[in-house]
């Protein structure tokens, strides 16, 4: 399927992706969709995605780094905003509401 303006990550194959996705599921629970390429795996969805620190710690333990996030993907779909404490994707045309917003 085909996802008009979708933004979110590309990530490697490895032994975190299935924690990783479930992570990213728990932060986005409507209109996610999960590609498996085999040796890729693309998590998207329309106009905004996000992953929080809290919801990764929760899956692969406390601690986890975000460093070791970006590792892990090797591409994105849209623009990308990180911190210490969660990775966003997003279009810039987007409407974003404050909730939502990447800034």
């Amino acid at each position: 399927m085909i996802v008009e303006d979708a933004v979110g990550p590309i990530l490697r194959m490895c032994d975190e992706v299935e924690s990783v996705i479930r992570a990213i599921q728990d932060d986005n629970p409507a209109d996610l969709e999960i590609v498996d390429r085999g040796a890729y795996v693309r998590v998207q969805r329309r106009g905004f995605l996000r992953v929080t620190r809290g919801s990764l710690e929760r899956h692969l333990g406390a601690g986890f780094q975000m460093s070791r996030f970006q590792s892990i993907m090797s591409a994105f779909a849209g623009r990308i905003r990180t911190s210490s404490d969660e990775i966003v994707w997003y279009l810039q045309s987007a409407s974003i509401s404050s909730k939502e917003n990447p800034r």
